[in-house]
């Protein structure tokens, strides 16, 4: 039975975290810059312990007028200081298992060596047990690993791909795939096969770790389910991620 970590951005004001912390095995928590505040960070981490999810802080910009969407260029040292500030605010709160960059941040630390390098060794200051969550094949994944750290390599739901295996910009038409049957139709190809169809129509290698659910849209908690009912029928044992042995190495 292979073991998949299902993983949804909460404390963002969306409403439906009390719904979907049943669904999820980890639970990425705003911790006050883009959204969430002192007040969240506590009510969401007493409901992940309460269902046993495990608890990561979910740090971004600090631009809540765009939901920590737009990207930023920030010195090394302020970007190292905006991500070890919101994993220490949060981690007042309980104890945390990972860090999972969000929005902006999320996408350039993707792409960019330099970002990546900058956020990774951020994570390990604070706590080198911390496990990273990175789009898969990313170079955040990479620095992660060359910083000493564990990483799940995160796909996507609701997301179509590019052939580079990078996420197809929000701006883009068909960044959001809206069919569920189409959305749960690609998350169970990659788990079964390790390919995702790129846009193009080819089809990309790609690891999964941690599938993310979107805890933000109307139909967040339904899709959620249905998620969670399809992978255990598909016969997924669904649990927060542990990592394998020789997880941190170069790949």
């Amino acid at each position: 039975m292979k073991t998949l970590d299902l993983n949804c951005d909460l404390g963002e004001g969306a409403g439906h975290d009390a719904d979907l912390m049943p669904l999820i095995t980890s639970a990425n928590i705003a911790c006050g810059a883009h959204a969430g505040d002192e007040a969240t960070m506590k009510a969401t981490v007493a409901l992940a312990l309460r269902h046993g999810v495990a608890i990561g802080a979910h740090p971004g910009y600090a631009d809540r007028e765009n939901f920590g969407r737009v990207e930023r260029s920030l010195s090394a040292g302020a970007l190292r200081e905006l991500v070890t500030s919101q994993i220490a605010a949060l981690a007042r709160f309980g104890k945390l298992r990972h860090v999972k960059p969000h929005g902006a941040l999320y996408n350039q630390a993707a792409r960019d060596p330099g970002v990546a390098r900058v956020v990774a060794v951020a994570v390990r200051e604070v706590n080198p047990a911390l496990v990273l969550f990175a789009l898969a094949g990313s170079e955040l994944a990479r620095a992660g690993r060359e910083a000493g750290l564990a990483v799940a390599e995160e796909v996507f739901a609701d997301r179509s791909y590019q052939r580079d295996g990078s996420l197809t910009p929000r701006s883009a038409a068909g960044a959001l795939i809206t069919d569920e049957n189409v959305a749960v139709a690609q998350v169970l190809r990659m788990m079964r096969e390790g390919v995702v169809r790129a846009t193009d129509g080819t089809d990309v290698a790609i690891r999964a770790d941690t599938v993310c659910v979107h805890g933000d849209g109307p139909h967040a908690v339904a899709f959620a389910r249905r998620l969670n009912a399809e992978l255990r029928s598909a016969g997924m044992n669904l649990k927060s991620f542990e990592p394998r042995m020789g997880a941190n190495s170069r790949e």
